[in-house]
């Protein structure tokens, strides 16, 4: 698939991770960048394609996380590259405020022909997710003229002041860093494993007394949820949870948000994780794999909702920048021609299988769950359901010190989960699974 030939894809190990050069930059950056910017593994990389990642010491790194499920099609695409190159050579930066360009309106009208409903729609483009998240929240409370937004346990939706209220988990994200934005209002969520595996409807009843109970269906404006939740710990809600959330806000006229920032783009086997269920969001927050790396965000949602915002209430100097435009349209044209929705499905068989199959082994796996290629572990301590935060983190050193990038995740601490790019070959996949499990073994031994 494409340039992946210039990166041979084979793990290499040619000195300990962090080699010698990486610990020399480590000690460079201890230096110089904030403490309060962490990094999992502090291999400094240099090159990559495919799914391997070079770092300064020539080690060859299979990368299991694609960035947090940003680089799904691979690292340095050839398509994206040539994207890139040519609009670089053309101009960087206009701001679309000031001066616009035909790349912005293609890109979206591409979001509108690809994100789940047939209603007409428009499309504001940002610089993060969490800038794509505020801005929805803001178009749903202007539109509906409310300021109550609906939000659940164990939801991410990022760092800034707004959205740090709306994520549910306090350390790191939160500690000590209020007060945060009022009228945020956190409610039950269908998480099978703790729940008592309640079902989609039951757990949604829960959730929408809540509402009713707390807030008041009147005075919703938003209610805003991950369709798959990301950094708490990848839950998948029971069947029919989300149907009844959009049913409940379309009767009471809010604006229904779906958080796609993390599931986008073909991650989940389709191209957004609501189209399970059929489910057609108000509005739908994109980033991460939208770009392959490069920063960019969307909200696009209905017309009517995003025509209500007044002439300037949206925007922002780099949002839409051309050249992150440019890489979004050239990787959306990948996904389509390489197939990666088709391919996600079949990279998650694989990987739910060998999780399965640990699970079975060493009984510190509670649950595989997840979608395509977003799975994930919930590791606890065996015959429990007690979470076991230290085991997800000693499996991700022990990856990584084996040249394979893993993340943890959850609202405990101890979920592992793997976000392969969609490019990935089996035979690398295996590999990186082979060191998965070995991990398992030296770590429970």
């Amino acid at each position: 698939m494409g340039d992946k030939d210039r990166i041979k894809q084979k793990r290499l190990l040619k000195t300990n991770i962090p080699g010698p050069r990486s610990q020399e930059l480590h000690t460079r950056r201890m230096a110089t960048v904030s403490a309060g910017v962490s990094s999992g593994l502090p291999a400094y990389i240099e090159r990559g394609s495919g799914a391997i990642l070079v770092d300064a010491d020539g080690n060859q790194l299979i990368d299991l996380g694609s960035g947090i499920a940003v680089t799904s099609i691979g690292h340095a695409h050839p398509a994206v590259t040539k994207a890139i190159s040519k609009q670089a050579g053309a101009f960087n930066h206009t701001c679309f405020m000031v001066t616009p360009y035909e790349s912005y309106v293609e890109l979206a009208e591409e979001l509108a022909a690809i994100t789940p409903g047939t209603h007409e729609k428009r499309t504001a483009l940002f610089n993060s997710g969490a800038e794509a998240v505020e801005n929805a929240v803001k178009v749903a409370r202007l539109a509906t003229g409310r300021q109550a937004v609906v939000v659940f346990e164990n939801a991410y939706h990022g760092r800034t002041n707004l959205t740090m209220a709306l994520t549910a988990k306090n350390m790191p994200y939160k500690d000590r860093f209020g007060p945060f934005a009022p009228e945020i209002y956190r409610v039950p969520m269908s998480y099978p494993l703790r729940d008592g595996g309640l079902s989609g409807e039951a757990a949604a009843a829960k959730s929408i007394d809540a509402i009713d109970t707390l807030v008041g269906a009147h005075n919703v404006a938003a209610v805003l949820i991950e369709p798959i939740q990301g950094e708490g710990g990848f839950i998948v809600p029971a069947k029919g949870f989300l149907p009844a959330l959009r049913t409940w806000a379309s009767a009471n006229g809010s604006v229904f948000i779906a958080d796609e920032i993390q599931t986008g783009f073909c991650r989940t086997g389709d191209w957004f994780a609501c189209e399970d269920e059929g489910v057609v969001p108000d509005l739908i927050t994109t980033a991460k794999g939208i770009a392959a790396g490069t920063p960019l965000a969307a909200v696009t949602g209905r017309a009517e909702l995003m025509d209500a915002v007044h002439a300037g209430g949206l925007g922002g100097t780099y949002g839409g920048n051309p050249i992150a435009v440019a890489a979004a349209l050239a990787s959306l044209k990948v996904m389509r021609e390489e197939k990666l929705a088709a391919r996600a499905k079949e990279i998650g068989q694989l990987v739910r299988a060998r999780l399965e199959n640990i699970g079975a082994q060493f009984g510190c796996i509670a649950e595989v769950r997840g979608r395509g290629a977003m799975i994930a572990a919930e590791l606890v301590k065996p015959g429990t359901l007690e979470p076991d935060a230290a085991l997800a983190k000693a499996i991700v050193a022990a990856c990584g010190a084996k040249g394979v990038i893993t993340l943890s995740c959850g609202t405990y601490g101890n979920v592992l989960r793997l976000l392969p790019p969609l490019v990935i070959e089996d035979k690398l996949l295996k590999d990186g699974l082979d060191v998965l499990a070995d991990a398992f073994a030296s770590v429970t031994q």
